[in-house]
């Protein structure tokens, strides 16, 4: 007997399994969501011997090509055995029939992650630091691992990388407008005209922040680092920009986040731009434009949800909010653009 779980028909996947992994389970799989909503949904998974966790796209997606399963498998199977602290790579199923979308399943990874107010809470001011710091350690050991040594060539395409980025992110801008937005114009054309020169290129997390990996439970090391869905080869000073607009808006525990503040040890952004630059040889004079952009794609992306919210098709609490964040968000990117 399998518990009922929203996009996941254990049945289903024990079938397969037995076909393609022959040996793999020892018993009947339950399992639970871990991690749910409109990125790739998670489930935990166990045979009473053995636990994994089972990755597939958001119920009900639209565009394959933001839920990649086969690349999210790739990339962890790359890394795996690096000086990345990834989960280990199991097996990839790109069958739609069993369980109506491609799915991939890896090994558990027990630990703690620091998403939720009364686990932050918990940190000392010492665990804290670490945490910012093994963030950042980490990030460069990614940044420095050469794509094509670990059969990363034709991962992602390094020539133009920042020009298709602003080209796509204004593209997914025009498409979910609702209202006009002051300065956006202005914004979109200076970000154009003011591309930096690119750093070598390297892998790119692309979502890469303190709750986008899973501590050991006493903050002693990451054990890995996660949601790879957005991977690529290209400039890897775009995971650095973001992780300081992320890491500006967790202080003050804005934009749906938890409150990671200077105040109880965590590292401000300068701090952790300083920890890279220690131990990374790319040139960051050209940072501001990196972090500007990061605050322009947050923007975008609280404008397509509020763009869902005014057409109806987002339910719950909190969507009514965002709408209000949108014009901050490009406030900011403009600010970062100008040094400030």
């Amino acid at each position: 007997m399998t518990d009922d779980l929203p996009g996941l028909d254990l049945d289903a996947v024990a079938a397969w399994l037995d076909g393609v992994r022959p040996g793999l389970r020892s018993g009947a799989l339950s399992g639970s969501v871990i991690a749910g909503g409109m990125s790739n949904l998670t489930y935990r998974v166990t045979d009473g011997t053995t636990t994994w966790a089972l990755r597939r796209p958001p119920l009900g997606h639209v565009l394959s090509t933001a839920h990649d399963m086969a690349r999210e498998f790739r990339v962890i199977s790359a890394l795996h055995g690096t000086g990345v602290p990834v989960a280990e790579p199991v097996v990839l199923c790109e069958d739609d029939a069993v369980v109506s979308a491609p799915f991939y399943l890896m090994g558990f990874v027990d630990g703690v992650v620091l998403d939720k107010a009364d686990v932050v809470a918990a940190l000392t001011p010492d665990d804290a630091r670490r945490s910012c710091e093994l963030l950042m350690t980490t990030l460069l050991a990614l940044h420095d691992v050469d794509p094509s040594s670990v059969g990363l060539d034709g991962f992602g395409r390094p020539d133009g990388y920042l020009q298709r980025q602003v080209k796509r992110w204004t593209t997914q801008w025009e498409a979910s407008q609702t209202e006009p937005r002051e300065g956006v114009e202005e914004l979109v054309r200076r970000l154009a005209d003011e591309l930096p020169e690119q750093s070598a290129p390297g892998i790119v997390h692309g979502d890469y922040r303190l709750t986008n990996v899973i501590f050991r439970r006493d903050v002693s090391a990451i054990a890995a680092v996660v949601d790879w869905e957005m991977a690529t080869v290209g400039d890897p000073l775009a995971d650095v920009g973001l992780l300081v607009v992320y890491q500006t808006l967790a202080a003050g525990g804005m934009f749906g986040g938890v409150a990671t503040s200077p105040s109880a040890g965590f590292l401000a952004p300068d701090e952790m731009v300083a920890l890279y630059a220690a131990g990374s040889t790319r040139d960051l004079s050209s940072l501001r434009w990196y972090v500007a952009f990061g605050w322009f794609k947050l923007a975008v992306i609280a404008q397509g949800i509020h763009a869902r919210f005014v057409q109806g098709k987002t339910v719950g609490a909190g969507f009514d909010q965002v709408g209000a964040q949108v014009q901050r968000l490009l406030d900011q990117s403009a600010r970062a653009l100008d040094g400030r």
